[in-house]
């Protein structure tokens, strides 16, 4: 089945989303160790991908860990160090598919307020043709309503849709809709995919 639009997931696929590496290197692997056992951070984070601003969930959490507010207030003011770095590959393939003039959107849990901070630091991120921020919608993957509002507001068939993410949740939930899928776990078998699909060529996919 022929695609019309690509659609990437960030975390994990554009950006490394791994923020114990930014702790290591900030606190040591030790502390960093207690202070996610402590506070589970990454439960957190979750009520930001669901709408709730950075700044406003990091408070709520110094309230309930205040021996921890040096490590907490991290996440919202070193946000651009715990999202990070680029994944060059996939970068590369992103805009090959920008050159080669297939659409292409994001789908993405990820607050409606740091994400225009992403953007700042990464600006291919401004790059697609459409932005399906969890945030924004206060829908989040694998939610099957947030996938049914993509087919609803681009106006494209589900199974010409091609999706990318590296969870196996999210996955399988746009696979239920009838869109094809690659669970992304390296930027190479990414472009090996969009290479088969004929949506680019090696050369535009080294």
């Amino acid at each position: 089945m022929p695609i019309d639009a690509v659609i990437f997931d960030i975390g994990n696929v554009l950006i490394e989303w791994q923020p114990e590496n930014f702790y290591d290197r900030t606190i040591g692997a030790d502390r960093r160790k207690a202070f996610f056992a402590a506070t589970d951070m990454h439960k957190h984070h979750e009520q930001v991908d669901a709408g709730v601003p950075l700044l406003e969930m990091v408070e709520n959490v110094v309230a309930l860990h205040p021996d921890w507010e040096a490590e907490i207030r991290m996440w919202h003011d070193n946000w651009n160090d715990l999202a990070a770095p680029a994944i060059p590959h996939s970068v590369r393939l992103l805009d090959a598919l920008n050159r080669n003039n297939v659409p292409v959107f994001a789908l993405t849990n990820f607050g409606w307020d740091n994400f225009p901070t992403s953007q700042q630091a990464f600006p291919f991120l401004k790059t697609f043709a459409r932005e399906y921020v969890s945030g924004r919608l206060q829908l989040m993957k694998p939610d099957p309503r947030i996938y049914e509002h993509v087919e609803q507001d681009c106006g494209i068939a589900p199974d010409r849709l091609l999706f990318a993410d590296d969870r196996a949740d999210n996955i399988k939930a746009a696979a239920a809709r009838g869109w094809q899928t690659h669970l992304f776990t390296d930027p190479q078998g990414w472009a090996d995919r969009l290479v088969a699909e004929g949506l680019l060529s090696k050369e535009d996919a080294a």
